[in-house]
């Protein structure tokens, strides 16, 4: 079964490296808004003419630490 973002997080906070694991969340982050992107793209429910990491660095770039 496939776990969310939220769920992997969780069980790698009781493992107490939280530094690579905030830093592998956020990539997991990235992945899954790219994934609903193309999902999205797909349905014909967008239309851009931006690829899913342009998409991705233009909406979230400024908000990373």
């Amino acid at each position: 079964m496939k776990q969310t973002a939220v769920e992997w997080l969780y069980q790698r906070i009781l493992a107490k490296d939280i530094k690579a694991v905030f830093e592998q969340a956020k990539e997991m982050e990235k992945e899954q808004i790219k994934d609903a992107y193309w999902s999205s793209y797909k349905e014909g429910q967008y239309s851009g003419d931006k690829t899913a990491d342009e998409y991705y660095n233009q909406t979230y770039k400024n908000t990373e630490q």
